[in-house]
Formats: C-alpha cells, structure tokens, sequence
C-alpha cells in the first residue's frame, strides 16, 4: 500500500532550516525541564502533592455551581473538570493548609453541605504528601534520562555508535517537543503526560529505525555516492511507509483526544503531539546528524596521508 509514489525530495538540503527550528523547540523544552526540576511549572498533584478527589452526582451540576461552593469553604484555588459522562465531577487540590488526609473529607462535606438536594458518591480519592510528589518528580526525570542512554546503548550495537547519537538525539528532541508544548500551553504535567512520553520515545526510536535501517543497507550498496544522495535515497524510499505508519498512529490518537473523556484528555493530546514531532525527528533530525558525520569521518580519511 502505496499513499504517494516514487519520490526525490531533498530532505539534507532542509538541514539548516531544520536545525533551526529544532533548536527553537530544543531551548524550550529545556526551559520546562528546569521548570518542572524546579517544581514551578503546571504540575499535577502526582509531582506536587495534593488532593484528587472524583464524585458521581445524582443531578448535573456545573463547574460554576461548584467552584462556588468550595469558594464559600476557603478552596476557592480547587481545579475543577466536568466529566458530562454520567454528571461526574474531577476536584483536585494542590498543597495547603489542610492535614494530610482531611482535604477529601472537607471536599465531601463541603458538597454535602452546599448542594443537599444533589446526591453523590466518592468514586475515587487520591491524596500525595508533598514530599512523596517532590520524589516522584525527580525520579521521573532520572528515569526518562534513563532510557535514553538505553536508547544509546541499544543502536550502537544494532548499528553504529554515530547512529545511536544520531537516535538518542532524535528521541531527546522529540521529549523536549513535548515537554516544551505542555509549557507554552500551560497544560498540567503529571504521571499520565510523562508515560506519554516514554511512549513517544519508543514510537520515534522504531520509526527512526526503520529509517536507519534503509540508509545502511544503502551505505553498503553505493560505495561511491555522496552520504547527501544515499540518505535523501533512503528516507524516500521509505517515505510512503512512514507517512501511513505515522497517520494510522496519529489517528488513533486523534481518536482519543477526541472521544477518549476528560481523564485521558491530555494524555491523547501528548500522543498526538508526540507523533507528528516524532516521524518530523526520524526524517530532519535524526538522518541530517548521522550525515553529517559520516561525511565529516569519510573527508578526514581522505584528508590523511
């Protein structure tokens, strides 16, 4: 299944605009990351501590009506989401004055209270202690470091060490992609965003491996040819493979995103972010480095006596 033909399109010949723009996205995602270190970006309560409280109520009940009613009870700073899948309410609390293990009672009797004629049950309740969300956000970061020198490891022996650079690089790209939308979007950051990146990374790595694969089989065929012809040969040749891989992924995504429900509502969004900077990463980001050192490696070896 072909969705286009044979093509020629210069992809070496966009590396500088490329590169440009992958630096742009690389700088702030860095930003969130020392932001999200620093615990001062949005964070979730799974890396801030708080209080995630969900009700079912009997009667549809709207967020006005219920920031009201935690506004009269000193929590008016609550983050409220409507779930109209079965009048279904999402109160979370970050760090405050209340006692470990009371937030969820005074959000219960605060509804109990305030909204009498409206009966509701707890369908789950969740709370975090400051210290434990400080520790989970910084073994998040460790972890994601983590898989990325495994990332390393792993296309070095499968390839070559300049590939598993150009692979890692890639995928660290494609984290700090997200990492920087979920900054400027001021999207919440929580254990659910950070599993989607770790799912993008192994979605990038197998699509940048795909790509690397076609690109040393090449190398060995074409002995004589330019690294900017074998690479530009390699990603189309691989083109039409890419592109229907990346769309069935992203509409699955996109299929989340729209009808998966509030819950997994951010967490689609990342997917689907996460997909189109990953196959962008495998064709500008990750093959430009790779060329670019392999002729920089062939031109010194022609240089020396």
């Amino acid at each position: 299944m072909e969705l286009i033909g044979k093509t020629k399109i210069d992809f070496m010949g966009m590396k500088k605009i490329s590169f440009v723009i992958s630096g742009i996205i690389a700088i702030v995602g860095l930003i969130g990351v020392v932001q999200i270190g620093r615990g001062a970006a949005n964070m979730g309560i799974d890396f801030s501590g708080g209080t995630s409280v969900q009700l079912k109520f009997s009667q549809p009940v709207s967020i006005t009506q219920a920031r009201a009613a935690l506004a009269k009870h000193n929590l008016s700073e609550a983050n409220l989401q409507e779930i109209t899948d079965g009048n279904k309410l999402l109160i979370k609390i970050g760090k405050t004055t209340l006692a470990t293990g009371k937030a969820a009672d005074t959000i219960v009797d605060v509804f109990t209270k305030e909204m009498p004629g409206n009966k509701f049950e707890v369908e789950s309740s969740t709370e975090i202690g400051p210290s434990i969300g400080d520790k989970l956000r910084k073994d998040t970061l460790v972890a994601v470091a983590i898989s990325l020198l495994g990332i390393i490891i792993y296309i070095a022996w499968r390839f070559d060490f300049k590939f598993g650079i150009g692979a890692t690089l890639a995928t660290l790209h494609d984290v700090l992609a997200m990492f920087a939308v979920f900054l400027l979007l001021n999207k919440e950051v929580n254990l659910l965003f950070i599993t989607a990146v770790l799912t993008i990374a192994g979605y990038s790595l197998t699509d940048t491996v795909v790509v690397f694969d076609r690109i040393r089989e090449n190398l060995h065929k074409n002995l004589k040819e330019s690294m900017q012809t074998v690479f530009n040969r390699s990603i189309n040749e691989v083109l039409s493979r890419t592109i229907i891989t990346s769309l069935t992924t992203f509409l699955a995504s996109m299929s989340l995103f729209l009808f998966g429900g509030e819950v997994i509502h951010d967490f689609a969004f990342a997917l689907v972010v996460g997909v189109l900077v990953g196959t962008y990463s495998s064709i500008f980001v990750a093959s430009p480095i790779v060329a670019l050192w392999e002729e920089r490696a062939v031109n010194a070896a022609q240089v020396k006596p």
